[in-house]
């Protein structure tokens, strides 16, 4: 058992010899508890060297060995659901020197991913798609004659999302030789909520008696063995062997701990989700500012207190969401449904319908599944639905599977939908207490990490629905900000002496301004944390042209390409938004 990090890369020499799987299987057996502990020594040090996922891939060490030692991979397709726990993947895989650049610009993704290794069967950022590529797998290596076996790696806490059962569902009816692995270690990336997690631990709890999982997976047609000790290496390898060994549908549960060998994590497997890079000699920090999911934090357990009819709802994003005063202080009142986000919404919606004012808790990246909910379930029946989207537009390491750069292009399509885009921490707090008394579906997007620094104070003010703000007037263009990037906004406008207008709302927009700027200046540039193709500045474009206005139009957002893992600087940076950037582009456009 570890105690702590360490700060020296530990001795490793037998993980050292091994740089391939194939490898890894000339070993004798009863080597393999050898290479775990290697393998934790080494995986504990390099995640402290980089920051990224810990608890999930402590837990699977002697999983991910007892898989590549059993199966022939890469001919075999081995797919992890969610990428969390794949580190210990990587570093069997050919990739242990490159876990130093672990969500580095240029270096290794932090989830699974085609095109950095053909180890990497499926590409997984978000959960419960596992079932679902690894049965796809399977066909079609049955339908070209191939013997190949796939195997998915699910979480208990992936297995809540009902695109797992529907995956389960469809499998046991194909009669395809596939293997899906439960991976329970009754955790998400917080605790697991549902009466699928009470299943599972009554299962658990008399796994010497009669098994009382097996009947769910079996009624799906699936051969159900375990529940088997994920960290046993002597019943971990006989049970692998005898399920790959068989026909058909193959269901194996087997327990383990999220943290396995690190103290800390397995006491406190929350906290241990992830870790930031350990410096070896502490650096005084600067006093923490408030991020803006602090500020939404605070706001709803202020609107919360003064209104009984609001209801919080978040798929299994208490912690990201800054939920957990509220959890506390409105238990009644605060639902986690796990990884659910179709369920989510329309749970909002039904909650609507019944006189409630539910607030929706939810990263752009992941409202995305919930998309027709929104459509058909709370937007055309015109439900007072508050959507909260944190983590909107560049995310920095966690790269393009959890970038929120689509959310505006998807909903300001829909007729009636309120859109809004705080610049700083006290428009955050202004803006969901607009949203929160718009009696119709309304959104709030904000970026992960801080603002300005700005305090907000206890007053919550409604702001008239599209009113923008001038923050400074200038001559030959305007810069038209949406959201976060207002620093670099203020700091261009003063370099080159523009007008500065801080939209925030993007649906309705500010349309009269919109004219006067237009009429006034050579050139209006919009400025957004999204995608440049149907977002804020496309709603521009579309209502210049609707009205015959003429006017120059510059829109700056993210390109129309993949931003990779990097830091959120870097990848400003690669899109051509910091401020010297900015300062460039307008130049080149007014010299034009």
């Amino acid at each position: 058992m570890f105690e702590q990090i360490p700060l020296q890369r530990p001795p490793t020499p037998l993980l050292d010899r091994i740089d391939t799987p194939e490898q890894l299987r000339r070993l004798d057996a009863d080597q393999l508890p050898e290479i775990a502990e290697q393998l934790r020594a080494f995986l504990l040090y390099s995640v402290g060297q980089t920051g990224g996922h810990f608890g999930a891939g402590l837990g699977v060490i002697e999983l991910t060995i007892a898989l590549h030692y059993c199966l022939n991979t890469p001919d075999d397709h081995l797919i992890w659901d969610v990428g969390h726990q794949c580190y210990p993947h990587k570093i069997l895989t050919g990739r242990r020197e490159q876990m130093f650049s672990m969500r580095q610009q240029d270096g290794l993704a932090p989830f699974p991913r085609r095109a950095e290794s053909h180890y990497d069967a499926f590409g997984t950022g978000h959960s419960s798609t596992s079932v679902s590529a690894a049965l796809g797998m399977a066909l079609a290596d049955r339908l070209q004659g191939n013997t190949h076996r796939a195997v998915a790696v699910i979480g208990d806490g992936a297995m809540t999302a009902g695109m797992a059962f529907e995956a389960l569902n469809h499998a046991g009816h194909t009669g395809a030789d596939l293997l899906v692995i439960l991976n329970d270690n009754d955790m998400s990336i917080s605790h697991n909520e549902g009466g699928l997690a009470t299943y599972l631990a009554k299962n658990l709890k008399q796994r010497t008696d009669t098994n009382v999982a097996a009947p769910l997976f079996e009624a799906l047609e699936f051969a159900y063995t375990g529940p088997v000790d994920g960290h046993d290496f002597t019943a971990l390898l006989p049970a692998l062997q005898r399920v790959l060994g068989a026909k058909g549908p193959q269901f194996l549960h087997i327990v383990t701990r999220k943290g396995k060998g690190f103290a800390p994590a397995e006491a406190d497997p929350v906290g241990y989700h992830a870790i930031t890079k350990i410096e070896p000699v502490a650096k005084p920090s600067p006093p923490a500012k408030a991020k803006f999911a602090n500020i939404f934090g605070r706001w709803i357990c202020d609107q919360a207190s003064t209104d009984s009819r609001l209801v919080a709802i978040t798929p299994a994003m208490r912690e990201g969401s800054d939920l957990i005063e509220f959890s506390t202080r409105f238990a009644e009142r605060y639902f986690d449904v796990a990884i659910a986000e179709q369920h989510a919404l329309t749970l909002a919606a039904g909650l609507a319908c019944g006189g409630m004012k539910p607030v929706v808790a939810i990263y752009s990246t992941f409202l995305q599944r919930a998309y027709d909910q929104l459509v058909h379930d709370i937007a055309i029946q015109q439900l007072d639905v508050l959507l909260t989207l944190d983590r909107a537009g560049l995310v920095g390491e966690d790269g393009s599977t959890h970038a929120g750069l689509f959310d505006i292009a998807c909903l300001r399509t829909l007729p009636d939908m309120l859109i809004m885009t705080p610049a700083d921490e006290q428009e955050l707090r202004d803006l969901l207490y607009t949203g929160y008394m718009h009696p119709g579906p309304a959104a709030v997007r904000y970026p992960r990490g801080g603002g300005p620094g700005l305090v907000p104070g206890n007053a919550m003010t409604a702001i008239a629905l599209g009113q923008s703000r001038t923050l400074r007037d200038g001559s030959r263009a305007a810069l038209l900000n949406f959201g976060p990037l207002l620093p670099q906004a203020q700091a261009v406008a003063q370099a080159l002496n523009l007008t500065l207008v801080d939209m925030r709302f993007v649906k309705p927009l500010d349309e009269s301004r919109i004219a006067e700027l237009a009429a006034s200046h050579r050139l209006l540039v919009t400025l957004e944390d999204h995608a440049v193709q149907g977002g804020a500045g496309s709603a521009v474009a579309e209502y210049l042209q609707t009205a015959g206005l003429r006017a120059g139009l510059l829109c700056l957002g993210v390109p129309d390409r993949w931003i990779e893992h990097a830091s959120r600087t870097e990848q400003l940076l690669e899109c051509g938004l910091s401020a010297d950037q900015i300062v460039r582009r307008i130049e080149e456009r007014l010299d034009a």
